[in-house]
């Protein structure tokens, strides 16, 4: 679908108080989730635009995008449970 916007809360919005607790409190992800939202908006300005990229370029922001969204998910699902077994 073109111009979706994917950021992760929307997403994943069963791991939201994850998103925002990793957000504050791990450089790491916060890093990472801030490339991702970066490249996310990116991709939806090239389509909204009509991609001025040739196909190839826009399949690799893509696949960046999903990559990162992979290391993401499994850093919020390793986060969530841990507080789960905490509790």
């Amino acid at each position: 679908m073109l111009n979706e916007n994917h950021a992760l809360i929307f997403d994943f919005p069963e791991l939201k108080q994850d998103i925002v607790h990793l957000n504050h409190k791990n450089e790491s992800f916060r890093e990472k989730s801030k490339q991702y939202h970066v490249l996310d908006y990116d991709i939806r300005q090239l389509e909204i635009d009509g991609s001025p990229t040739d196909d190839k370029h826009m399949t690799e922001l893509k696949i960046k995008r999903a990559n990162l969204k992979d290391v993401l998910y499994q850093q919020l699902k390793q986060h969530h449970e841990e507080v789960i077994s905490a509790s």
